[in-house]
Formats: C-alpha cells, structure tokens, sequence
C-alpha cells in the first residue's frame, strides 16, 4: 500500500496542456489518461490538491478570477480536489508562496492536515521539485518537451506521464529522504517552461548518477 496520504499537482503541463497565461475556460485540455489516473489516487483515499504558479496576474494578462474560472473547468473535467492554491505573483515579487518557494506545497499539506513528509508533488518542470524539496515532500517530474535535460536529471523520480507517475506513487516506491535532491536553486528560473519561445534550450548539463526510476 502507498503511504502517500496527499499528492500535490502542478496545473499547466502536467495536469492539462499548457496554454500560456491562459484566461479562457474552453481551452482547457487534459493530458491523456488524467481523469482515471486521478480516480485510481480518489479510490485510494489519497487527498489530492493543486499547486499552480500564474504569473500572467501580475503581469496584467488575466485576472484571479479567470484562474479560478480556468481551475474550475480543471475540476469539472477532471474532478474535486481537495485544496486548490495558485499564486498570482511575478518571479520578481519575492512571494514565499511562488514555486520554487515551499509556501503553497506547505500551505496546502496544512489545509489537508497532513505532514509534508507524506506529500508528493507531481510537476513538469524543476521549481515543482525544488519547492517540494523546500517543503519537506517528496517530487515526481513528468517532463515535457520544455522541461530541462538536468531538469530531469537532477529529480529524484521520474515518470514518463501522469498515468505513470500515479502508478509509482500508487505502487509505494522506496522514497528518498524528504528533502534530500540536491542543488537547491538549479530550478530558481521557472518561467521559461511557460513560454518556451523566451529562450533557447539550454545544452545538456552533466550530473553526478542518481537512483531514479524513469517509467
């Protein structure tokens, strides 16, 4: 059995397609097999949440509400959450709540009342799992095509999709020290998996090995 008690997902990428600073409840599309790979977590009990940056409020590009509009449809297609958060600060803002920073992962762990240790966050880019390292939680990276060669070379767990990474959550893998990833800051830029025109891809950065599974 999983001791996963909650799982905390990233929204844009990893739960439905990424549509950048998206406003519009219609263009909401969910990554293939979410739906079931939700309910398997639902079956089991596992509280579920949503952790979401959007910068695009602070940078004057939709408002709070069109996010809580576009999460609603999230959740009408994909089902109730338990806790929902997004932060609607700028990279520059200094908000302890904007990944790669822990505050919604422990915000969230504490409206769910369960202890960091016993979360994971599921994300598609490296301040997923850096502000679960922060945190105390565990990370799975589901990487997509923006996501960082030592993105996913650095994560403590790697799944190729979000029905694999439910499975290894479901499948209780020996979990490293919450915490222990190493390079805290490696992630510290975060927005270039939003817009992926911003920058060109950086060339593969070479890591110490690392025991992963890659599903």
């Amino acid at each position: 059995m999983s001791p996963v008690r909650a799982v905390l997902f990233d929204r844009d990428g990893t739960l439905v397609h990424d549509v950048p600073y998206n406003a519009a409840p219609e263009r909401v599309r969910p990554v293939d097999g979410a739906r079931e790979a939700l309910d398997a977590l639902r079956d089991r009990r596992i509280r579920l949440g949503v952790v979401t940056n959007q910068s695009g409020v602070a940078r004057g590009l939709l408002t709070e509400a069109d996010v809580r509009r576009v999460n609603k449809r999230v959740e009408e297609l994909l089902g109730p959450f338990d806790v929902r958060a997004f932060c609607p600060h700028g990279p520059d803002d200094g908000c302890p709540c904007r990944k790669p920073r822990p505050g919604m992962i422990l915000d969230a762990a504490r409206q769910l009342g369960v202890d960091p240790a016993d979360c994971v966050v599921v994300g598609d880019i490296g301040s997923d799992v850096e502000a679960a390292c922060r945190a105390g939680a565990h990370a799975v990276l589901v990487p997509t095509p923006v996501t960082r060669p030592e993105e996913t070379a650095a994560a403590p767990h790697v799944a190729r999709d979000l029905p694999a990474a439910v499975r290894l959550i479901l499948d209780g893998p020996p979990w490293e020290t919450p915490g222990g990833t190493p390079a805290l800051g490696l992630y510290a830029d975060a927005e270039h998996a939003r817009v992926a025109s911003r920058r060109p891809p950086a060339a593969p950065a070479e890591a110490p090995p690392r025991t992963r599974r890659y599903l």
